[in-house]
């Protein structure tokens, strides 16, 4: 366990902090600003996307001033390893989405494998109408569907791979007090 803890702390202080909180905190204001102006009086559900959307909704919801509905899914590919593998469902949500307007948030938009299959599951399940919201938008071109984006994203980032607000690496550093992004990876 020491050596786990020791090759943590190596990771966040040799990697580049690529936003800072204040730079987040200013993302997420202008996010819920936008959300809002969208789905005020739209009765909507926010579906968090365990875990690294737990970070992006909890800081969210508060900056949130109208009212709505919070579920959760639970979906992974990547099982605290740094490559991306078949999605699995371990939660699926569990509100009537019938009619609703849904609001999936997840950490980031990397590939996008995850969110697609999430708006089409909320389609399936009646949803009227989905949207996205992706805190980062990784940049490169192995989007799931070319041209792929959020409906609402606040920061854009290079192909590196990221931890902090909600991205782990290894499991670890989703509480990390910024975007950052491992060397050598």
């Amino acid at each position: 366990m020491a050596n786990t803890v020791s090759e943590m702390n190596r990771t966040l202080e040799q990697a580049d902090c690529l936003y800072s909180r204040a730079d987040v905190d200013a993302a997420l204001d202008r996010i819920a600003s936008d959300l809002g102006a969208a789905v005020a009086t739209a009765n909507p559900v926010i579906l968090c996307i365990m875990n690294g959307g737990l970070v992006i909704a909890g800081q969210l919801l508060p900056r949130l001033t109208f009212p709505l509905q919070l579920d959760y899914a639970h979906v992974s590919r990547y099982r605290e390893t740094t490559t991306g593998g078949a999605l699995e469902w371990v939660v699926r949500p569990q509100s009537d989405l019938t009619g609703r307007t849904v609001v999936v948030v997840d950490d980031i938009l990397d590939e996008g494998t995850t969110l697609a299959a999430l708006v089409e599951a909320c389609k399936a399940e009646g949803a009227e109408r989905v949207l996205t919201l992706a805190l980062i938008h990784k940049h490169h071109d192995r989007k799931s569907h070319p041209g792929f984006r959020a409906d609402f994203t606040g920061l854009e980032t290079e192909d590196r791979y990221l931890f902090g607000y909600g991205m782990d690496y290894k499991g670890y550093w989703r509480n990390a007090p910024g975007i950052y992004a491992v060397k050598g990876l």
